[in-house]
C-alpha cells in the first residue's frame, strides 16, 4: 500500500528530505516577513471595513471618530510589537507565548495560551480563505455562488503548498505579499499627491449613498459602547503578530535578531497601510453597512439585496486608481491572492506549537514528528481538517466568522506579557550588573504596559463580540483545553505503569515454562518454516495447533502429518460453529488458568505479498488473531513471514528506484556518512 501511494505523494508534495537537510530549509528574513507576517500584513484588506460597518450603526456622522480609532488600534500595535520583541530574544527556542506562560505562570496558564493560540490559529485560516474567496467573487460569480466549495478548495491546495515544505511555500507567497504590499503603499501615496498636491476630488463608488442608521443619535454609554465595538473589530489588524514569537526556530541565525527585526518591520509596515487606507476612505467618502441592501440608500431607495458591498480597500483603489485601471486590477489581484496566503501564518504557527504540546505530551506524539518534507506534516493536515469543518459549518461567510476571531489571541497576549513581566522579575532577583539591571527594567516597564493594555482590550473584546460569536472561541479554547489535559493524563498514566522498578518486578523474573503453540491450518512451507523456528527457540512444551472447520480438510492435514512423522504433537480442536478465532483464544486462556506463572509463545504463519490488493486475500485470520491475543495477559505472538514471488518482485522494483525514500525514512534520523562495514570475506 506504501508503494501504491508514495508516487502521488511524491509528485504532491516532493521527494522526501533526509533530516541533515533541515538547516537549508530556514528562512532569511525577505523570506521569512511573507511567511510569518502575511496575517497581520493582509488583515488591513478588512480590519478598516470593520471599524467601518460599526460605526455605521450610527450613521455616517459617526465616521468621524474612526480616526481615533485607528489611533487607538496603532498604539496597541506598537505596544505589542514592542513587547514581542522582548519575548523573542528571552526565548528564541519557538514555544512562544505557551513556552513563557509555562515556564513562569505554570502549566495551567501555559495550557490556557495554547488552547487560545490553537483556536485562532484555526479561525486565521477560515477567515482569510472566506474574506479572500468573497473578494475574488465580487469579480468571477462562479467563485461567490460556490463560496463554500472554493474555500475548502483553497484550503486543500495551501495545505499541499505547505506540506512541500516552510522554506519552498516562503518563496512562492513572497511575491504576492510583497506585491500586495508595494500596491498599497502606492495607492496611499498616489492618492495624497493628488489629494494634497492636485486638489483632486476623489470619489469611492458609494460617495454618493447615504446609510441609515440602526441607531441615530447615540450619545453617553452607548456611544461609547459603540466606539469600543469598533475598536475591537479594528484590532484584527493585530492577529498573528506572536506567530513570529512561535517560529523563530524556522529563521536563520542569528534568530532572534531576525525575528525581532522582522517583527518591528512588519508592526511598521501594518500600522502604516491601516491609518492610510482610513485616511483615504475618509477622504473618498466610502460607505459601509452591515446590512447593505436595506442600510445603504441611493437615490432614497434602498439598494436591494442584488447590491454588492465591495471592500473598503476596492472602494478606495477604485477612486484613487479609477474604475478598470491596470494598477486598480493588480491590487485587486494581489488583494484576493494574499487573504489566500494569509492563512499561511497558522501553517506555520499551528504545527510548530502542537510540535512542542506534543512534546510535552499534551497532544499525541505523531505531531512532534517531522514529515518527509521536514515539515510538521501531521499538524499541517490537523490544521487544515479542522479549518474545513469551521468553513462548511459557517458557509464561508467571513461576516460570521470574524465575529469569533481576535479572542484567543489577546487571551495569549495578555497571559504572555504577564509572563514577562514574572521572568523580568525573577532575573532581576539575581541581576547584579547596572547596565544589565537597567536593560531588564526597562524590558519589564514594556511587558508590564503591553500585559495592561492587552488584557483591557481583552475585557473590551469579551463585552462587545460575546453575543455576537465570541462564545463560539471560548468553547473550542474549553474543548482544546479539556482533550489536551485528558490526553497528558493518559500518558503519564501510561508512563507510570510502564516504568521499570528499581526492585525485580513480576515483568523481569523468568517464567517458570515457556509454552509454544504453533497455529497450523494446512501443511505447507509457511508451516514447516513456523515449525523450525519454534523447535529452535527451544520452548519447555511445544505442540501444534489447528481447528477443525471441514471434517475431509481435518482428515487429510492428520494423515499429511503421520506420513510425515513430524515430532511435533498436533493438537485438534473442533468448531462446531466453523469459528477459527474463538477457539483458539479459549484454548490459551484455559493454558493461562492452568498454569499462571507459564508463558504462552503463539507462532503465527503469515504470506509476505507485494501488492496492496493481495492483503485483502491472506492474513485476514492471523490477523484478527493477534489483535484478540494482543489483550490476553502472559501471552507472546511472533509472525513468522514466507516469502511469495511477489513480495520479491517488489522488492526488485524498490531497488530500480535509487532515490526512493520509504515514507517516514526522515523520521528515523539522519544517515551516519563515512561509516563503513568491515569487508567480509568467505
Amino acid at each position: 500500500m506504501s508503494k501504491l501511494t508514495d508516487l502521488p505523494k511524491r509528485i504532491l508534495i516532493g521527494r522526501a528530505l533526509r533530516s541533515d537537510k533541515l538547516g537549508e530549509t530556514l528562512l532569511p528574513k525577505r523570506i521569512a516577513l511573507p511567511v510569518f507576517a502575511s496575517d497581520p500584513l493582509s488583515s488591513v484588506a478588512y480590519a478598516p471595513g470593520e471599524v467601518l460597518l460599526v460605526l455605521s450603526i450610527a450613521g455616517v456622522s459617526a465616521y468621524h471618530f474612526s480616526p481615533w480609532v485607528a489611533v487607538a488600534v496603532v498604539v496597541l500595535m506598537f505596544t505589542v510589537v514592542a513587547s514581542y520583541r522582548q519575548n523573542v530574544r528571552a526565548y528564541p527556542s519557538g514555544g512562544g507565548d505557551y513556552e513563557v506562560a509555562n515556564t513562569n505562570l505554570g502549566p495551567k496558564a501555559g495550557l490556557t495560551v495554547a488552547s487560545a493560540l490553537l483556536v485562532d490559529y484555526v479561525l486565521t485560516v477560515a477567515v482569510s480563505i472566506s474574506s479572500g474567496v468573497e473578494n475574488l467573487g465580487s469579480a468571477i460569480p462562479f467563485v461567490i455562488e460556490h463560496k463554500t466549495f472554493c474555500a475548502i478548495g483553497a484550503i486543500v491546495l495551501l495545505t499541499l503548498m505547505n506540506l512541500r515544505g516552510v522554506k519552498e511555500s516562503g518563496k512562492l507567497f513572497a511575491i504576492p505579499t510583497y506585491l500586495f504590499v508595494a500596491g498599497v503603499f502606492l495607492m496611499i501615496l498616489w492618492g495624497a499627491f493628488r489629494g494634497l498636491i492636485l486638489g483632486d476630488a476623489m470619489h469611492a463608488p458609494t460617495s454618493d449613498f447615504e446609510i441609515k442608521p440602526e441607531h441615530e443619535g447615540l450619545a453617553g454609554f452607548a456611544l461609547v459602547f459603540l466606539l469600543l465595538r469598533a475598536f475591537s473589530s479594528g484590532c484584527a489588524a493585530l492577529t498573528g503578530v506572536e506567530a513570529i514569537s512561535n517560529g523563530v526556530p524556522a529563521f536563520r541565525k542569528p534568530k532572534s535578531r531576525n525575528a525581532a527585526t522582522t517583527l518591528a518591520l512588519m508592526g511598521l509596515l501594518a500600522v502604516t497601510m491601516f491609518c492610510g487606507i482610513i485616511g483615504l476612505a475618509l477622504a473618498t467618502d466610502v460607505k459601509m453597512a452591515e446590512n447593505p441592501a436595506v442600510d445603504l440608500i441611493r437615490d432614497g431607495v434602498p439598494v436591494g439585496a442584488g447590491f454588492i458591498q465591495d471592500p473598503v480597500i476596492a472602494q478606495v483603489a477604485e477612486a484613487v486608481f479609477g474604475h478598470g485601471s491596470f494598477l486598480f486590477m493588480v491590487l485587486a489581484a494581489a488583494t484576493a491572492l494574499v487573504l489566500f496566503l494569509a492563512a499561511n501564518t497558522a501553517y506555520n504557527g499551528f504545527p510548530l506549537l502542537g510540535s512542542i504540546l506534543a512534546q510535552d505530551r499534551y497532544l499525541p506524539r505523531q505531531l512532534h514528528t517531522r514529515g518527509d518534507r521536514l515539515a510538521f506534516s501531521n499538524g499541517i493536515v490537523l490544521l487544515a481538517g479542522a479549518a474545513i469543518l469551521l468553513v462548511w459549518i459557517y458557509g464561508a461567510d467571513s461576516t460570521h466568522l470574524i465575529q469569533l476571531y481576535i479572542v484567543g489571541v489577546f487571551v495569549s497576549f495578555t497571559l504572555s506579557q504577564t509572563g514577562m513581566v514574572r521572568h523580568w522579575n525573577r532575573l532581576l532577583a539575581d541581576e547584579r550588573d547596572r547596565a544589565r539591571r537597567r536593560h531588564m527594567v526597562r524590558s519589564r516597564a514594556i511587558n508590564a504596559f503591553g500585559a495592561f493594555f492587552c488584557g483591557v482590550v481583552l475585557v473590551i473584546v469579551l463585552a462587545t463580540k460575546f453575543t455576537h460569536g465570541a462564545w463560539v472561541a471560548l468553547l473550542g479554547m474549553v474543548i482544546f483545553y479539556g482533550t489536551m489535559t485528558a490526553i497528558r493524563k493518559h500518558y503519564d498514566r501510561v508512563a507510570d505503569e510502564i516504568a521499570a522498578d528499581e526492585t525485580p518486578a513480576d515483568e523481569s523474573v523468568r517464567p517458570s515454562r515457556v509454552h509454544a503453540i504453533v497455529l497450523v491450518s494446512k501443511l505447507h512451507r509457511p508451516t514447516l518454516r513456523a515449525l523450525a523456528y519454534a523447535q529452535l527457540v527451544r520452548a519447555d512444551q511445544l505442540e501444534a495447533l489447528s481447528i477443525s472447520v471441514d471434517p475431509d480438510e481435518t482428515k487429510a492435514l492428520r494423515e499429511d502429518w503421520e506420513r510425515r512423522a513430524i515430532n511435533v504433537p498436533l493438537k485438534i480442536l473442533d468448531s462446531p460453529y466453523r469459528e477459527v478465532t474463538r477457539p483458539v483464544i479459549e484454548y490459551v486462556k484455559g493454558l493461562r488458568r492452568q498454569s499462571p506463572r507459564d508463558v504462552i509463545s503463539v507462532y503465527i504463519p503469515e504470506y509476505v505479498v507485494g501488492h496492496w490488493y493481495e492483503h485483502l486475500l491472506h492474513n485476514q485470520s492471523a490477523l484478527r488473531l493477534k489483535g484478540r491475543l494482543l489483550f490476553t495477559p502472559g501471552v507472546m505472538v511472533t509472525s513468522v513471514p514466507y516469502q511469495l514471488q511477489s513480495s520479491e518482485a517488489a522488492k526488485k522494483r524498490a531497488r530500480k528506484r535509487a532515490d526512493w525514500s520509504a515514507p517516514g525514512s526522515v523520521r528515523r534520523g539522519p544517515v551516519e556518512r563515512g561509516h563503513k562495514e568491515p569487508n567480509r570475506k568467505g
